[in-house]
């Protein structure tokens, strides 16, 4: 079952692109609505959220479950989800701007959701570089800081996305309740283990 698990996840973290792909390319009679660009923007960056979201609630699910081997899912949720805001971020920049480097510099100084969703896709590109095992052995415990860089990128990733809708904000108000409660299980978790036992305190 272990070893079935990671191809089907991959499936499945791969269908949501496959399924823009078939609207864009008009498969099926499929579309992409009136505005295309915005429409694939749009889902890309959701699809992105939703599996960083996804890769932050691998711990608690192993801890609570006492299952360390769903540890190994992690980073191919992590993978998926970096391909996705990095696909998002090329659309913009590609299809929505041009490339027009002054425009989008104005862009990122001045629309505020911009800003935040920018910053929060720098923030993961190194951690997508530095993903496989050669990396975890060069850096050693300086690996486990760096990723740390993922509780920053989410909450931005989440305001980026709060900030952009006009309208219905309760799908990036559900994503906010859920990244709030992965980030108060951590906290919870890493004040438990700081707290010292009887005995290591009379051995202190």
């Amino acid at each position: 079952m272990r070893r079935a698990l990671k191809p089907v996840l991959f499936v499945l973290c791969a269908l949501p692109i496959a399924w823009l792909l078939a609207r864009a390319f008009g498969l099926g009679g499929l579309g992409l609505g009136a505005n295309p660009i915005d429409e694939l923007t749009d889902r890309l960056g959701e699809w992105g959220l939703r599996l960083l979201l996804a890769t932050l609630c691998v711990t608690p699910l192993a801890v609570t479950l006492r299952k360390p081997w769903i540890m190994g899912l992690r980073r191919m949720l992590g993978l998926f989800a970096f391909t996705y805001l990095a696909l998002h971020f090329l659309t913009w920049l590609v299809l929505d701007q041009w490339i027009d480097l002054p425009a989008i510099a104005t862009d990122v100084v001045k629309r505020p959701y911009i800003t935040a969703g920018f910053t929060a896709f720098v923030l993961l590109v190194p951690l997508a570089v530095t993903s496989t095992r050669g990396w975890m052995r060069r850096l050693g415990a300086r690996w486990h800081r760096l990723h740390r860089l993922i509780y920053p990128a989410a909450v931005l990733g989440c305001t980026h996305f709060w900030w952009q809708v006009k309208a219905d904000w309760r799908e990036p108000a559900v994503y906010a309740a859920l990244l709030a409660g992965l980030l108060g299980w951590r906290l919870l978790r890493a004040r438990r283990r700081a707290v010292p036992t009887p005995a290591a305190g009379l051995a202190g």
